[in-house]
């Protein structure tokens, strides 16, 4: 997900994506252990985006 479609989600929407990219992330995990992982670079990026999803987590809810 690009950073400037995490800019205009609230902070509910955001909670959501983080909890849903936690699962994909856990899920990825699991693949790559049993081998059945093809694009292992896709574990970085889901990575990525759960790290911007808590930064503009932290910035709305210091805003406050």
């Amino acid at each position: 997900m690009d950073s400037q479609e995490l800019k205009t989600k609230n902070p509910a929407e955001l909670q959501t994506l983080l909890s849903v990219d936690r699962e994909k992330l856990r899920e990825l995990r699991f693949k790559d252990s049993n081998k059945q992982l093809k694009n292992i670079r896709e574990i970085r990026s889901v990575k990525k985006t759960i790290a911007r999803i808590l930064t503009y987590l932290k910035l709305a809810s210091s805003k406050k």
